[in-house]
């Protein structure tokens, strides 16, 4: 394993109450030769709040199928809790489900160790992976930090004093990134004041409301903050500059030795049918093929990284072991 470095909107209409046969959706994707009728009956689960990375993707993939007719009545819907373990022992519960469908990514896979829980992604049925994202070092407006330089000379110096905040739990990426940064520059992990929220959406009034000193986690969630001025980055965590943050620096180039990258999929109940199986990979890979998802990988500063089906279950066994062995050094697995 690579040191330093880890490959780490309410609901868009009601379901349709069209009758569903025992197996799940009611037909195969648009244009797959089957049938000329978009799926119906799917559903995503969303395992936090409302307003983070989790929430924006399963409700801009819904999105897209709709408007591209791969779906018609997709519901996104929340259950949050445990860093996203509720929701996941809530799609193994689900065995056999064809329907319903778990946005996920790094911070799942994380928190399932964190938290103990009975319930691991090896018990689901990997679907499909849909991005990549950069993490960000991010400050409210008026923090006396303006470059990554100023901020790690400060949490140098005080850094059980200094509170860095990630919209996941401890093993999710937002905990990770900072340890990790921790780590790059110098400073025992265990020494970091990490406060977790459930998602981007609890994350953001905490860095506006100065209740942390920072805040580690995905650009994309802080976006609308950043074009309005409110917030402010100091660096990305990605090998390049972002595009949609041109002005905003690498770790890398500030001299810090750290690449992080999160990632986002879809994962499904266990015991599915092979056909429910296909309803989705063939739906998620027509929406990744269509020219609306690559404007919202743009809209959004995300990195086209689509794997699906036996792919995407090798890379999610090879993200699992990766996590597993950070948060045991960190003594958190």
């Amino acid at each position: 394993m690579r040191t330093r470095r880890a490959a780490v909107v309410s609901a868009l209409a009601a379901m349709s109450m069209l009758a569903v046969g025992a197996c799940g959706a009611t037909a195969e994707k648009k244009g797959t030769g089957n049938s000329d009728e978009p799926v119906t009956g799917l559903r995503i689960m969303v395992p936090n709040t409302p307003g983070g990375g989790y929430d924006t993707t399963a409700r801009t993939a819904a999105k897209v199928m709709e408007d591209t007719k791969i779906a018609s009545g997709v519901q996104v819907f929340n259950l949050p809790g445990a860093g996203g373990t509720v929701g996941l022992q809530r799609t193994v519960n689900e065995k056999g489900n064809g329907k319903l469908a778990m946005q996920m990514g790094l911070g799942v896979v994380g928190a399932s160790y964190a938290s103990k829980s009975k319930a691991t992604l090896s018990d689901t049925t990997p679907i499909a992976k849909l991005m990549e994202e950069a993490g960000a070092i991010v400050v409210p407006k008026n923090s006396p930090y303006k470059t990554i330089d100023d901020l790690v000379t400060a949490w140098k110096k005080n850094p059980k004093g200094i509170a860095v905040g990630g919209g996941s739990s401890p093993g999710g990426p937002d905990h990770l990134l900072p340890m990790q940064l921790a780590k790059a520059v110098g400073i025992e992990p265990k020494e970091v004041n990490y406060i977790g929220y459930d998602g981007g959406g609890e994350l953001l009034p905490a860095i506006l409301g100065n209740k942390i000193a920072f805040g580690a986690s995905g650009f994309g969630e802080f976006l609308d903050q950043i074009e309005a001025g409110q917030v402010r980055v100091l660096a990305v965590t990605s090998e390049k500059p972002v595009q949609a943050l041109k002005d905003a620096p690498t770790l890398k180039s500030s001299g810090i030795d750290l690449v992080f990258t999160n990632w986002r999929g879809i994962v499904a109940p266990p015991g599915i049918s092979d056909a429910d199986k296909k309803v989705w990979v063939d739906s998620l890979t027509a929406m990744h093929d269509s020219k609306e998802w690559k404007a919202e990988l743009t809209k959004h500063g995300w990195t086209d990284a689509f794997t699906a089906g036996d792919e995407f279950a090798t890379y999610l066994t090879e993200q699992d072991k990766a996590v597993a062995d950070i948060l045991t050094e960190l003594g958190l697995a």
